[in-house]
């Protein structure tokens, strides 16, 4: 008997997008919730760290609980405080104001700490750190993978300061175009 669909907020117990699922606790307390990598690409992205803060939707089916739909992600607690030596000596304003951009993953090696992406219009590759993952709630990114991330010029070249999911590259287009037109 499936019951209906309530929002909760919780972390992230574990995640393996290898396997395609993990599963979150939630602030409430109960039972592990399954987080199925559907719901999670439905969101706009293929994976999120360990200890991440998370608001979903969730059902009570005959499996157990379920996600449905994922609201929102926040980096696990502490991470925001590890700094990153590339970002040491750049104005934090410059950093705060970098615009989103959509773009593509070109590859991303976990084990080596970073990989590359491509943002749409520019040819230059933008350099993407596994710390600024960490700090973006994510754990891992795919060949191919879409999504959005605030691009500074950082000591070595382009380089992302954020990672967010592709409906934050849409919503921020769709949003600059609205405006656009209001304004012209």
């Amino acid at each position: 008997m499936e019951q209906s669909i309530r929002k909760i907020k919780g972390r992230v117990k574990w995640f393996d997008p290898v396997k395609g699922f993990g599963f979150v606790v939630a602030d409430e307390g109960g039972p592990d919730i399954l987080l199925h990598a559907n719901v999670l690409r439905n969101f706009g992205q293929s994976s999120v760290a360990d200890d991440a803060g998370i608001e979903i939707d969730v059902q009570d089916t005959t499996r157990g609980v379920q996600a449905v739909a994922v609201h929102e992600i926040a980096p696990p607690e502490g991470i925001a405080a590890t700094t990153l030596a590339d970002l040491d000596d750049i104005d934090p304003a410059l950093i705060a104001n970098a615009k989103l951009e959509p773009a593509r993953i070109k590859w991303f090696d976990k084990g080596k700490g970073f990989g590359f992406a491509n943002t749409f219009g520019r040819s230059e590759d933008v350099f993407v750190h596994v710390e600024v993952l960490r700090r973006s709630g994510l754990a891992d990114l795919q060949p191919g993978e879409a999504l959005a991330i605030r691009v500074i010029e950082g000591k070595r070249g382009r380089m992302a300061t954020e990672v967010c999911g592709w409906e934050s590259a849409v919503g921020v287009s769709a949003h600059a175009d609205s405006e656009g037109a209001l304004e012209g």
